[in-house]
């Protein structure tokens, strides 16, 4: 971890490190690496390592509480076809409970994004999540169940999965926490694109739960617009 740790340093950048220790108003250490260079030497490490050192690799790198450290811990898993990935799932699901703020929780359930999909049986662990009293691991849930709202031809199972986020959405909706409002706006519009049908159907149904830049942000692809 010594050298991983070393090489993104070696790319640090004060002034950019105390802006975004400004914009994400997080508590933890900024190098300020952009994320372009970070994969640069994530796509290296994981052509170099094997699965367990990639795994320890990560796990160490997250521990550091550094944010471009932990962001890169997740952009080494972050790859569709990961065999075994119990263990990659597990470690995913070990961070959960760490998420403090969006962008370092978002690289994250990208990477848990390819391991639902490679195992829907997996969603049962992050229903779950959606009752938390930790506002970042009920995001999460909606943020790594994306997948199936951007499905254009969704099989049976797919869809019956489909409707059973839309009812985590609905649970969500009288929740007044704007990254929470946020995180269903962000599913529904991205449905509304895939399934306008159903995307209505939560909106007249649920709608009105919702804070207005919310609903609005749901409803930008639905019929011009807003819907009240």
């Amino acid at each position: 971890m010594r050298n991983a740790l070393a090489e993104l340093e070696a790319l640090a950048d004060p002034a950019r490190a105390t802006e975004m220790a400004a914009y994400h108003k997080v508590d933890r250490p900024y190098l300020g690496v952009p994320v372009p260079a970070i994969e640069v030497l994530t796509d290296r490490w994981r052509a170099e390592s094997t699965l367990d050192d990639r795994l320890a690799l990560a796990s160490d790198l997250w521990f550091t509480n550094i944010h471009e450290a932990r962001v890169a811990a997740a952009k080494l898993l972050t790859q569709a076809r990961i065999r075994p990935d119990q263990a990659a799932w597990a470690l995913i699901c070990s961070w959960v409970p760490d998420f403090d703020a969006w962008a370092i929780a978002d690289h994250v359930t990208i990477a848990g994004q390819k391991r639902v999909m490679a195992d829907p049986a997996r969603m049962d662990t992050v229903e779950g999540w959606t009752t938390s009293p930790h506002m970042w691991t009920r995001r999460a849930a909606l943020v790594i169940a994306l997948p199936w709202a951007k499905q254009n031809h969704p099989k049976p199972d797919e869809l019956a999965m489909r409707d059973r986020i839309v009812g985590w959405c609905a649970s969500y909706a009288d929740d007044r926490d704007w990254f929470i409002q946020k995180a269903i706006a962000w599913w529904v519009r991205d449905l509304s694109k895939h399934d306008p049908v159903r995307a209505q159907e939560f909106l007249d149904a649920h709608g009105a739960r919702l804070k207005p830049f919310a609903r609005n942000e749901a409803s930008r692809y639905l019929r011009g617009g807003s819907v009240s």
